[in-house]
């Protein structure tokens, strides 16, 4: 099976806030699971890269992040809260403009609330690099792009990221 059509910078939908999967719909959950996984899969083997991605990115309109790193874990109806005060800047980059990176101010560390795919509630105390990525994708959840939170407009650099 191929993975779906990453939907790039310019689309409209990747600036909509996503809907709550609600129980009856924790059926789809598996299917959506598997054309996140392998829409990941087939970006990691084009660009080499690729940690994570977020419903929006593929047209479904859903709270929903399937994580392959540091293992495979579906997201859904993420919440973030417990921001720390101190941040990090670094540059991101995304599959929705995978040449572009973009420096931004994230959180050191923050808690996510969410649910497994087998439905369990869980809680997560994030610190350094998840912090960073699920904050980033839970923004795409949110409608919010990495190019929103551009720290100035010399925050922005194709391919690989300046010294």
């Amino acid at each position: 099976m191929a993975g779906k059509e990453i939907l790039l910078l310019g689309n409209p939908l990747l600036r909509k806030s996503s809907l709550a999967v609600q129980e009856e719909e924790l059926t789809n959950l598996s299917l959506w699971e598997s054309d996140l996984k392998e829409t990941l899969e087939e970006f990691r083997n084009l660009y080499g890269k690729g940690r994570a991605i977020a419903a929006p990115q593929i047209g479904l309109m859903k709270r929903v992040i399937y994580l392959a790193w540091p293992e495979p874990t579906l997201i859904v109806n993420p919440l973030l809260d417990r921001f720390s005060s101190d941040g990090v800047i670094l540059w991101d980059d995304c599959m929705s403009f995978p040449r572009l990176l973009v420096k931004v101010r994230r959180a050191r560390s923050c808690r996510l609330t969410f649910t497994t795919r087998e439905g369990e509630g869980a809680v997560w105390n994030l610190e350094g690099d998840l912090s960073e990525l699920l904050q980033h994708e839970v923004d795409h959840l949110n409608g919010i792009l990495a190019i929103e939170r551009a720290l100035g407009r010399t925050s922005f650099a194709w391919g690989t990221p300046p010294d």
